[in-house]
């Protein structure tokens, strides 16, 4: 199956760190070797690289470790197809508009009997039942929510939460979604996270031997939500996720646990 990053902030922060060693699983580390992408957000838009080829051997992927942009909200993404052929139509994350904002979505599993889900306005361009899964996710909270992006937010956390039980009920669906403000997570099989915030420590990837001291790029204030399929480092405690459940992260915190 695929896997997973996610990266939400309380100050703009890049994910250099996080996203080489989610590259190194693309292909060289594991066998993710059909696609890889990265979202980042500014403000409610967001810029996309996507590519079809392996995040492991690719030049376009090691322009970004080599190049730290600054975001609060990131969603990456190293793909092993199970359904659809391998192309940038198939390649996650994808973006939709929506209440004016772009919303991320990647996802990891196989979600069958989806396309009995109705999508409304938001159609697929690949063939992956992600894609169809993501459509159908927002379909759902566009209906729920008609005039626009609630403002209780807590009322989209809940409604999300119904729609992905209901659209995961019959398959695995682990998804990262963003929508500029917020960056939801659930878990039905595997998904981990950790939030770093003062004391800053060192890190070391868990597929490498690359090593930060977060302490030497930080300030006292500064919070990062890191969410992964599995733990990205060796020598850090990251919270393991029970299937069911869905995280909402906003200003770099844990905001609410959700039923999913």
């Amino acid at each position: 199956m695929c896997e997973l990053l996610g990266m939400e902030c309380n100050v703009p922060t890049d994910i250099v760190f996080s996203f080489s060693g989610l590259a190194l699983r693309g292909g060289a580390r594991g066998p993710h070797s059909d696609g890889w992408g990265l979202a980042l957000y500014e403000g409610r838009a967001v810029r996309t690289f996507l590519e079809p080829a392996a995040a492991a051997d690719s030049k376009l992927a090691a322009y970004i470790r080599g190049y730290p942009i600054k975001t609060l909200l990131a969603i990456a993404h190293v793909r092993k197809k199970t359904r659809g052929p391998i192309s940038l139509a198939n390649t996650h994350p994808f973006v939709r508009e929506l209440w004016g904002r772009h919303f991320v979505f990647a996802h990891n599993g196989t979600v069958r009997g989806v396309k009995r889900h109705p999508t409304g306005r938001f159609r697929p361009i690949g063939t992956t039942d992600s894609e169809h899964a993501f459509c159908a996710l927002l379909h759902r909270i566009d209906e729920a929510f008609p005039r626009g992006y609630p403002e209780d937010p807590s009322r989209l956390w809940r409604a999300l939460g119904r729609a992905a039980r209901d659209i995961g009920v019959d398959g695995t669906f682990n998804f990262l979604l963003g929508d500029g403000t917020h960056l939801f997570a659930r878990c039905a099989t595997k998904l981990c996270y950790i939030v770093r915030k003062a004391p800053f420590r060192r890190a070391t990837l868990a597929d490498d031997d690359l090593t930060v001291d977060f302490a030497e790029v930080t300030t006292p204030r500064d919070r990062v939500a890191v969410i992964a399929t599995a733990p990205l480092t060796r020598d850090e405690t990251w919270t393991i996720g029970r299937p069911g459940e869905m995280w909402v992260f906003r200003r770099g915190r844990l905001a609410a646990t959700i039923a999913a």
